[in-house]
């Protein structure tokens, strides 16, 4: 049985779908994610994933599209 994991972010920076278009890319690109739900009007940032993640590697993601994260 495959566990699955919820980290969630706080993101600040985005104003926009743009925004979150490209924050859901680059978190997409990191191994065992299987769902980014993120949104400009919270500044939250929801990831499923099969595999433990690494703050730094979210964060690293985040910072990728041009903004910033923080674990919540």
């Amino acid at each position: 049985m495959t566990m699955t994991m919820l980290n969630e972010y706080r993101v600040t920076g985005m104003s926009c779908g743009h925004c979150e278009t490209s924050v859901r890319d680059e978190v997409s690109k990191l191994d065992g994610v299987e769902q980014v739900d993120v949104s400009a009007a919270t500044g939250r940032l929801l990831i499923t994933s099969a595999l433990p993640l690494s703050d730094s590697a979210v964060i690293a993601a985040v910072d990728e599209a041009g903004y910033e994260a923080a674990r919540i």
